[in-house]
């Protein structure tokens, strides 16, 4: 690490550790500040589709990444400090932690760090009981990340309330989310995965023998890939998910039966499918349903769009309109 950046990280701590001791209010930091500018948005889209506080988001991020200059943060976009852990396929970056020459998450972008932090805390068992917390109660998911068990500081979540006071970030949590810019059309593998760790789930279905799912990406909206055997309760239970919100999110009833590749969306989909796909040509066997879910946009505006009723069933070679 360079002398600068030990500095740096020397001052950060102590000041932290001050304010934590005394309980003065701080004075702002120059770099935290630009942090916060940068980075704002990012921690407030996951507040919209992971329910995380975005003060909390941003805290986390201010505090794991020293504001972005800790070598995790600048040689491998890791701004939270996670660890590869066993299901993590991505790249890889060594660093030594708790102890030497550890093994962290090395990311594309920022971007990609903050969507993987939302989805560690919301896919793993240890974090469940933040999400029974007011997201607006910044103080609450503070101490309840450090009893979770996220660091081993014992004044971590002090340190992250006197971030969020100190910078007002819990103003963030009430603000209403920026609209944010269309993805591409093509599918993108994140390569996030989750894993299923319930032993009653397994006994339940022996059938099962692939209990990784991958987590996906199109016209930016998560899915994954129904597999074999699979059911929305099974799915619903893997993601942490409700059914109810499954169902909805995929504009399906109660009974629908999945097909192994099916797509799950595990967020409310886009009114049109993305700029780059203004009309498709029906081939054999596809479903209205299926051709919605094919471009992540709504079942019903695709109806509204080709001027269909719901009964019409897509003939081979027909094309439809995904957008205006």
């Amino acid at each position: 690490m360079h002398l600068y950046m030990r500095i740096f990280f020397t001052c950060l701590i102590l000041a932290l550790c001050s304010l934590t001791i005394t309980g003065q209010k701080a004075s702002r930091m120059p770099q935290f500040e630009e942090y916060i500018k940068k980075y704002k948005t990012l921690a407030m889209q996951q507040q919209k589709e992971y329910k995380i506080p975005a003060s909390i988001t941003l805290a986390q991020g201010l505090l794991e990444s020293g504001a972005g200059n800790s070598r995790l943060a600048v040689k491998a976009n890791n701004h939270f400090g996670i660890k590869c852990k066993e299901e993590w396929r991505g790249g890889r970056i060594y660093h030594d932690d708790d102890a030497k020459n550890e093994c962290f998450r090395a990311y594309k972008s920022a971007e990609d760090s903050y969507r993987d932090h939302s989805i560690f805390l919301a896919n793993r068992k240890y974090y469940v009981s933040l999400f029974t917390l007011d997201i607006y109660d910044y103080k609450a998911w503070a101490y309840g990340l450090q009893n979770c068990g996220y660091a081993t500081d014992k004044s971590y979540g002090d340190k992250l309330v006197r971030l969020i006071e100190t910078y007002e970030l819990y103003k963030l949590d009430r603000l209403k989310q920026p609209a944010e810019k269309k993805k591409p059309a093509a599918l993108v593998d994140d390569i996030y995965e989750i894993k299923v760790v319930s032993p009653e789930q397994r006994k339940q279905h022996p059938a099962v023998t692939n209990w990784r799912r991958r987590i996906q990406r199109v016209n930016g909206i998560h899915y994954i890939k129904a597999q074999e055997n699979d059911s929305f309760e099974i799915i619903a239970y893997d993601t942490k998910l409700s059914l109810k919100r499954l169902l909805k999110y995929n504009e399906v009833t109660p009974g629908y039966v999945l097909k192994k590749g099916d797509m799950l969306f595990l967020q409310s989909k886009e009114r049109y499918a993305p700029k780059e796909n203004r009309i498709h040509v029906v081939a054999a066997g596809e479903s209205m349903h299926g051709i919605a879910q094919l471009y992540g946009m709504r079942l019903k505006t695709l109806y509204k769009l080709n001027k269909l009723q719901n009964d019409y069933t897509p003939k081979l070679g027909d094309t439809l309109k995904l957008r205006k």
